[in-house]
């Protein structure tokens, strides 16, 4: 056999190969591992894989292979970059039933239209899956695409996709998932940009060239670490002792001083560390801040200074 036929037959052979899964074994592994834990760490629900395709697909290829009555939640991402994953109504609902009920029933409920109700009971295992994905990529090369989303917000149907995102290649991890011990299957669906966005973390120092790091330095690190409690103060109310003794179920309290724009951020001491407004970010309740004040910790706040004397309105109560 010539050389020139055993080409032409090595190169048949190469083209009936198929293809290997465009960001594979990385974010392959990856999705796997921080979905699994996401749903068994925020629900104690199992979460195994039947199948998962990694593939490179434009914008219109996207928008067909919504699958129908699917959860669609919108993610935000590095640079601006958007991205969307779709849940099976059967995951979904599988997700609802676990949360609510703490088990799952032995015949699977009716497919029906996710809800914002729905969408927001399921953000936190998306942003934990997606978390998780960040972390077992940290050394990846994919981590430069598929690393720092987080759920932004739930889209009613599929049209509004094709004016959100961007019309450019996607990587699309389809996966079908068995739930609860194999007892339900549905599609997870993950969208992001084939275009990475995002930076691959950068390799550590070699332990060997510092064997011997200071001693403050890591101290400080530690220090740094600790976890520190703020109360945000809306506003505050001062009443009689008697009238605080009466207080019954249902009764309404005025706080005269209370504006959601004037949001005092202290510490447990009551020392004054900023000031805020109160907001929302990805659906959760967030404060921005307006201003940081750090004051000595002899200087105790006005609100928090003790009187004189008793009131006399205590006095009177006895």
């Amino acid at each position: 056999m010539t050389s020139a036929m055993t080409d032409v037959i090595r190169r048949k052979i190469d083209r009936a190969r198929p293809a290997q899964a465009d960001g594979a074994p990385g974010a392959d592994r990856g999705w796997r591992l921080a979905l699994a834990r996401a749903a068994r760490d925020a629900m104690g629900l199992d979460l195994d894989f039947r199948s998962l395709t990694i593939a490179r697909q434009s914008l219109a290829e996207v928008l067909e292979i919504v699958p129908d009555r699917a959860l669609l939640a919108l993610l935000d991402g590095p640079a601006g970059g958007l991205g969307v994953i779709m849940l099976a109504p059967s995951v979904t609902a599988t997700f609802i039933e676990r949360q609510t009920l703490g088990r799952l029933a032995a015949q699977a409920p009716a497919p029906r239209k996710a809800s914002r109700i729905d969408a927001a009971m399921v953000a936190g295992v998306i942003d934990r899956a997606l978390a998780g994905l960040d972390e077992t990529l940290a050394e990846e090369a994919d981590l430069a695409w598929a690393g720092g989303f987080r759920y932004a917000s739930y889209l009613e149907d599929a049209r509004p996709l094709a004016l959100m995102l961007e019309d450019e290649a996607y990587r699309v991890l389809s996966a079908e998932v068995l739930l609860g011990g194999g007892g339900r299957a549905g599609q997870v669906i993950l969208v992001l940009p084939a275009l990475g966005r995002g930076e691959a973390q950068a390799p550590g120092p070699d332990v060997g060239e510092a064997e011997a790091p200071q001693f403050t330095a890591a101290l400080s690190a530690r220090v740094m670490q600790a976890d520190c409690r703020l109360d945000a103060i809306v506003g505050r109310l001062i009443l009689p002792l008697r009238q605080i003794m009466a207080l019954t179920v249902g009764e309404t309290l005025l706080l005269p001083s209370a504006a959601l724009d004037a949001v005092s951020l202290e510490t447990v001491e009551g020392r004054h560390i900023a000031g805020a407004r109160l907001g929302q970010h990805r659906g959760m309740r967030a404060l921005k801040l307006t201003e940081a004040t750090v004051r000595p910790a002899s200087q105790a706040p006005l609100s928090r200074a003790a009187p004189e004397g008793p009131p006399p309105e205590l006095r009177a109560a006895g």
